[in-house]
């Protein structure tokens, strides 16, 4: 008879507590600055431990990376083709904006993952990333037609996106230099949706 293979409470929250290490640990140092030695200690586990789980960095990595994917995806999905597309362009600009306040560890494991030239999540650009972008600019220029938003380059509309919410979170310590003691995401709300809807109000 096989033996139950269910995670036991202890094995999840191991995991658990991992993979939030291995986050901490290559957010800060990128994967090559990254050690499996740091990652136990943040872990507050034994290296032999988490080995046990994760066999190597590659596979903690790869484990955050495919995680990561949905999480980054997600907020271009809910762009709504039967939506008013000023509001869907702006929810989605607000969505992004509100990733890099909640996920900042998550966007510069990406950022740096990008740097690299992606090594490990080159197919996933290349297919499950495409694939969604190609759709929703299809949308965008949809809307350009039909009169619904001022006609500007599609991609390179959503790559502004991307720049302008994102180097909150990937340009954290640069940002916070600059502003002091300012939330920084009080100020680039209001500016970004005065810059987005002066772009694109038609």
């Amino acid at each position: 008879m096989p033996k139950d293979r269910t995670p036991t409470r202890i094995q999840k929250k191991n995991r658990a507590a991992i993979l939030e290490a291995s986050l901490n640990v290559f957010s800060a140092n990128g994967f090559r600055g990254a050690t499996v030695d740091q990652i136990a200690s943040e872990a507050g586990l034994s290296k032999p431990n988490l080995l046990y789980y994760f066999p190597s960095k590659v596979d903690m990595h790869n484990a955050l990376l495919a995680q990561l994917m949905d999480t980054w995806l997600d907020p271009l999905r809910e762009m709504d083709e039967d939506g008013e597309p000023l509001t869907e362009i702006m929810a989605y600009v607000r969505r992004k904006l509100q990733m890099s306040r909640d996920f900042p560890r998550e966007s510069r494991l990406f950022a740096n993952e990008i740097v690299q030239g992606a090594p490990r999540i080159h197919d996933a650009l290349n297919h499950d990333l495409k694939t969604l972008v190609d759709e929703k600019t299809k949308l965008l220029e949809r809307w350009m037609a039909d009169g619904k938003i001022a006609r500007v380059h599609p991609y390179h509309l959503l790559f502004s996106v991307w720049s302008l919410t994102q180097h909150y979170a990937d340009f954290d310590v640069q940002v916070r230099a600059i502003l002091g003691d300012e939330d920084p995401f009080d100020g680039a709300d209001p500016f970004l949706e005065t810059l987005y809807l002066r772009l694109l109000t038609p």
